[in-house]
């Protein structure tokens, strides 16, 4: 980063003015837990770091029955937020299992996703959920699922020109079960080697719609097509475990440091296993 400049955003509008400056040669920094291990490692040199944590992104309101999270809010605030806490039970367990107390006083939840790896606990909670990103620039705005966002390891469909503005999140039907589990290497402040979080909706013992989500077994975070599967169907012992196993088929874990590609496909066909049998509990 020698030489480069350092900006701090009053607010979006001088954020984005500032990217379309810099035309795809300035980064973002919000917590820096990333964006700063990079930097010092010498695995970015941007020519410009622009700093949004002034730049009035750090909310968490309801509004139009969605929970709305500013981009820039530390992930401890989202831990301690009654609303998410009351509203959005998943979300908050997921993002506790990120890093330690000092990371998620600094981290924040746009952090968590732009970074876009593919162990990203929060990114698991948030496409199980079903949640839009609000993406701008000065060309405009648009949003898109969060499904649609991450295209491969470190990467997204955010345009040099834009900034992740917001999390949208709709509130969930009182009557929406869930499930959330990550292993890792250790008990705490440690990435996925696997991670899953399900919701489903169940009415008259059968299950009304379902989302699967996993993390750190695919290039990006995943959303499983195989919850189709349990759509119109009561939960049952055979089929939960056929839909464990077509969750499994769809990954495409890798061999790394924390673990084998074989043993991340039998912790995924697991842990799906497990939620799913306690949603139909």
């Amino acid at each position: 980063m020698a030489g480069g400049e350092f900006f701090r955003a009053s607010g979006v509008e001088e954020a984005l003015a500032l990217l379309a400056r810099y035309e795809g040669k300035a980064q973002v920094l919000a917590g820096g837990t990333d964006v700063m291990v990079k930097v010092n490692r010498r695995l970015l040199s941007p020519e410009a770091l622009i700093y949004i944590g002034d730049a009035g992104l750090s909310y968490i309101r309801e509004q139009d029955a969605q929970i709305v999270i500013g981009a820039a809010t530390p992930l401890a605030d989202i831990v301690g937020s009654p609303l998410v806490q009351q509203k959005l039970p998943l979300l908050a367990q997921a993002v506790r299992s990120i890093g330690s107390p000092a990371v998620r006083n600094s981290g924040t939840l746009g952090g968590n996703l732009a970074n876009a790896s593919p162990a990203a606990d929060s990114a698991v909670a948030l496409l199980a959920l079903g949640a839009s990103l609000k993406l701008v620039s000065q060309q405009g705005q648009r949003t898109i699922d969060c499904a649609s966002f991450f295209t491969g390891p470190g990467q997204t469909v955010l345009k040099p020109s834009e900034l992740l503005q917001e999390i949208i999140v709709p509130v969930p039907a009182a009557s929406m079960r869930w499930g959330y589990r990550k292993l890792g290497r250790r008990q705490a402040d440690t990435l996925s080697v696997v991670s899953a979080a399900v919701c489903a909706e169940m009415a008259a013992g059968r299950c009304s719609w379902a989302r699967i989500a996993l993390g750190a077994v695919a290039p990006t975070p995943l959303l499983a097509k195989a919850a189709s599967l349990l759509a119109g169907q009561a939960p049952s012992p055979a089929l939960i475990e056929r839909v464990a196993k077509a969750v499994a088929e769809e990954t495409s874990p890798i061999d790394d440091v924390r673990a084998s590609a074989w043993y991340r496909r039998q912790a995924t066909e697991a842990l799906v296993k497990g939620l799913l049998g306690r949603i139909a509990e």
